[in-house]
């Protein structure tokens, strides 16, 4: 006798089944023009792209997201439904043939409306073209968009190809913490999570808290701005760890490359302990992730007109923070920032120093241990120096940031800064330890280096920053 429960789990798979089988038609379709499928019956569902209305026919552009070519379906005039139109939502049974192009093409025996598009107040109207400024006002419907669609697709085959080369490299996944009472970097860019209820407050502190803010977790809590400092204690375990989460920075800039939460990509190695180490992993990562993301995404990125990266076959460049002033100071009259000694560079200073290097990435390496976290190792051979790297790409500058980490107990303890409580994090030298380096990957500033896309608010589902936290 079979169970409720059985018949129940058949259909749920039965379903699941059908809709994959349905996807899959449809990218067959759309992307591979098989003679085989002339002639074959098939059935999509989608959104129109568009509608050209002929004598006889009514020629529409269908997607369903799968893919960021659009499928033409052929319809007769007189089959057309009255409701359809720019932006409805379909679904089309029929015969697959070829168009006088060569492309595959669907023509509909039936065709339904599922839900109407009244345009009538809709953002995007057919046939026209909009600035960025302009959609980023319309972040429910964005998706929408041709380019936008194919943005969220690379986002999504990125990914994927960021856990892929971790599991090749026998790195285990944590899921580090969002809540966190520590700040990482010790530059106070956190934001205070606290409960909303008043009364819940209140509740908390009746045991004699007079700090509201602490109340709750008898301590201060944050939105992590990195889960670095908790890699490393997974990494005095289990060796070769990473995480891939949001973080969260409290800055107040509304400029092209800085979001007040996004997702970071994370490495920490045990066993490490030289920068070159470091830089073969960091290099390899990039690498291996960007050539995925090209082949499995050629389509979205031609929508995209991405440019293709000329560095995958070439070495990049390393250069010490000293060797990348000199190169600054020598070429200061083509720049309009000051160059500061001691200091971090500005991001002009960082894309003119990719361009300098013909477009390659860049490492820049053993930077002022003043402008650098105070985890991070001293050089032995500069105790003013740390043993760090940026690495330097187009469209965004810095990308990746990353050290060896201070191993010695007596150096980190006197460079922790006042008012972190990180005895947890000392503990971590004194057993068992062994030295660690890894590294840090803004996952949107590299889309926007893969997509072409100046503006960081244009490659995150949901952007958000100063004065801006819609839906």
């Amino acid at each position: 006798m079979i169970s409720t429960r059985t018949c129940l789990s058949r259909l749920i798979c039965g379903n699941d089944k059908l809709m994959r089988r349905k996807i899959h038609k449809y990218a067959t379709i759309v992307e591979s023009n098989n003679p085989e499928n002339v002639g074959k019956k098939a059935s999509i569902q989608g959104w129109v792209r568009a509608v050209r209305k002929m004598k006889e026919n009514v020629f529409l552009d269908v997607s369903d997201g799968t893919s960021s070519e659009h499928l033409q379906v052929v319809l007769k005039k007189d089959s057309k439904p009255e409701s359809l139109g720019y932006g409805c939502s379909i679904t089309a049974e029929g015969e697959i043939s070829l168009a006088p192009n060569g492309r595959a093409e669907l023509h509909a025996e039936k065709l339904s409306v599922i839900g109407e598009c009244d345009l009538d107040g809709y953002p995007f109207l057919p046939r026209k073209q909009y600035e960025q400024d302009y959609i980023r006002q319309y972040l429910h419907l964005r998706p929408r968009t041709r380019a936008f669609s194919s943005i969220l697709r690379l986002r999504d085959i990125a990914s994927r190809a960021v856990g892929d080369y971790f599991k090749d490299h026998n790195f285990v996944n944590i899921h580090t913490p969002i809540l966190t009472s520590n700040d990482c970097e010790g530059a106070g860019e956190v934001f205070l999570v606290q409960p909303n209820s008043k009364e819940l407050n209140k509740e908390m502190m009746k045991d004699g808290t007079k700090d509201e803010a602490a109340a709750y977790f008898d301590t201060k809590a944050f939105l992590t701005v990195s889960g670095q400092l908790h890699l490393e204690v997974c990494a005095r375990a289990l060796s070769r760890v990473y995480n891939f989460c949001p973080a969260f920075r409290a800055e107040n800039s509304k400029s092209r490359i800085h979001l007040s939460e996004f997702y970071m990509i994370e490495a920490e190695m045990a066993f490490v302990s030289s920068l070159s180490e470091l830089i073969k992993e960091t290099e390899s990562f990039i690498k291996s992730v960007t050539k995925r993301v090209i082949e499995d995404g050629q389509s979205d990125l031609r929508t995209l007109g991405a440019p293709e990266p000329n560095w995958l076959d070439k070495d990049f460049g390393i250069i010490t923070y000293n060797e990348a002033l000199g190169i600054l100071e020598r070429h200061k009259d083509q720049l309009t920032v000051p160059i500061k000694h001691g200091e971090n560079l500005a991001k002009e200073h960082e894309l003119f120093l990719v361009e300098y290097h013909e477009g390659t990435p860049l490492f820049v390496i053993e930077w002022p241990s003043q402008v650098k976290p105070f985890y991070m190792k001293e050089c032995s051979h500069d105790a003013s120096k740390v043993e760090a790297l940026d690495l330097l790409a187009p469209v965004t500058g810095e990308i990746i940031g990353g050290s060896v980490r201070e191993d010695s107990y007596s150096k980190l303890e006197s460079r922790i800064p006042e008012g972190l409580n990180l005895n947890w994090y000392l503990d971590l030298r004194k057993y068992g330890n062994v030295p660690t380096a890894g590294f840090g990957m803004g996952f949107e500033r590299y889309l926007q280096i893969i997509c072409g896309v100046p503006n960081i608010k244009d490659v995150i589902p949901f952007p958000r920053w100063p004065h801006n936290c819609s839906l």
